[in-house]
């Protein structure tokens, strides 16, 4: 059986996160999207397990994906899984930059872990949580950006996030 891991911190999943996990969900028999703890993100929208919930609600129409959470390293986490392969989603070059180091840290870690890149749809290049978050604290319409039936949840949120 083939798996991949999608990881990210989903602070929240967006549009480009589905599209990414829908396209893996196709190469892969299973597909673990894991929502991991980013250290370097000091204030998060939402807690690890309001992320998982949404996460799941918003991947549940794909049979083939199942979430997770994880606060250990993703190369350690991998090690879980006969084979896994990592993929990641690439929005411009400079993400390929911070992503191939990455890739060289997991595989000192774990020299047997893959990473593959899917590079994000057009529509979806500019797209990232962080965007979503600061558009979100500001009331902008978050229609297309985030899965529909997560969005009214994401704007409410963001109205006692940044106080």
């Amino acid at each position: 059986m083939s798996i991949a891991i999608c990881p990210g911190s989903f602070d929240p999943i967006t549009l480009g996160h589905l599209n990414i996990v829908r396209r893996t969900s196709r190469i892969f028999d299973q597909v673990i999207v894991l929502i991991a703890v980013n250290a370097g993100k000091t204030k998060p929208m939402f807690t690890i397990e309001e992320r998982v919930d949404m996460v799941r609600r918003a991947c549940e129409r794909y049979p083939n994906v199942i979430v997770d959470s994880s606060d250990i390293l993703l190369a350690e986490y991998a090690k879980r899984y006969e084979n896994p392969v990592l993929v990641k989603g690439l929005r411009a070059a400079s993400d390929f930059e911070y992503e191939f180091q990455m890739d060289l840290v997991n595989k000192h870690i774990n020299p047997k872990l893959e990473t593959m890149y899917l590079t994000a749809s057009g529509k979806y290049t500019f797209l990232s949580s962080s965007v979503v978050r600061e558009m979100a604290a500001y009331g902008a319409d978050l229609t297309g950006l985030v899965p529909i039936e997560l969005k009214a949840e994401i704007e409410e949120k963001a109205k006692t996030w940044r106080k």
